[in-house]
């Protein structure tokens, strides 16, 4: 299965549900398809959407997907990562009115370069690339799972038993 998520922000994003659809109309995803729209405008016509989902089931489609596809809001494609999943991630561009400006393409080109743990698609070349070579993808990419808390705590631990 593959989740789509596009978070909760009030522009649609038209962009990403219609490259899906096409996607699906030229065969080459066969799997099944949840989306959480938002506020976007356009209705699938290949895959089940709807605009909102309560945060638990969005936390199991997350976990239950082979992909997950997200806009670049840093929740969004956080949840994935945390636990061990390399999202898909699609930022919402100014140009195309899905956002007041590109600080989410800033943003996810800055967290791909640096921790090489998402894989940024700005384009429907781009989306397609990364879903269907997603494995292969994901095979040259750090899958660690990044947390502050894990790393505070480890070199907490290490401390306290460097003093014993």
């Amino acid at each position: 299965m593959i989740f789509i998520t596009v978070g909760t922000h009030e522009q649609p994003f038209d962009r990403l549900l219609r490259c899906i659809d096409k996607i699906i109309e030229e065969g080459y995803i066969s799997e099944e398809i949840i989306c959480q729209k938002g506020f976007t405008e356009y209705e699938p016509k290949n895959y089940a959407s709807q605009k909102l989902m309560p945060y638990v089931e969005i936390q199991k489609n997350i976990a239950d997907a082979r992909i997950v596809v997200t806009h670049g809001g840093p929740a969004s494609f956080i949840a994935p990562l945390s636990i061990g999943k390399i999202p898909i991630v699609v930022p919402r561009k100014k140009e195309y009115n899905e956002h007041v400006n590109n600080h989410q393409v800033d943003f996810c080109r800055e967290v791909e370069l640096r921790n090489r743990n998402i894989i940024v698609a700005e384009n429907d070349e781009e989306i397609l690339d990364a879903i269907i070579n997603y494995d292969s993808i994901i095979s040259k990419l750090n899958v660690e799972n990044y947390s502050n808390n894990k790393k505070f705590v480890g070199d907490l631990v290490k401390e306290i038993e460097s003093l014993f």
